[in-house]
């Protein structure tokens, strides 16, 4: 039996035709919920950050990048201390 999903066409009927199910095939399938795919990888923050554009003397920049992964995070932990805000949590 076929399971239908909305936009995708199956290239086999019979079952005995079936791909060989892996464990790297359920890896890689897709999800639905219902008729609605669930994404993976990191969900949806409340507080999702905003891109922007910041212009910063060279040595405060390689004073960051030095300490190395996460230094765009330690810039945002020190804009906040500097303008008197408390730090938001994200699980």
């Amino acid at each position: 039996m076929q399971t239908k999903r909305p936009g995708v066409e199956s290239k086999w009927v019979d079952p005995d035709d079936a791909p060989h199910l892996t464990k790297e095939w359920f890896e890689r399938a897709d999800r639905y919920h219902g008729d609605k795919i669930v994404r993976r990888g990191r969900p949806k923050s409340a507080n999702p950050k905003e891109a922007v554009n910041l212009r910063l003397d060279p040595d405060v920049l390689e004073h960051f990048r030095k300490s190395g992964p996460r230094w765009q995070s330690r810039i945002n932990e020190a804009l906040r201390k500097a303008a008197g805000l408390s730090r938001v949590r994200t699980p």
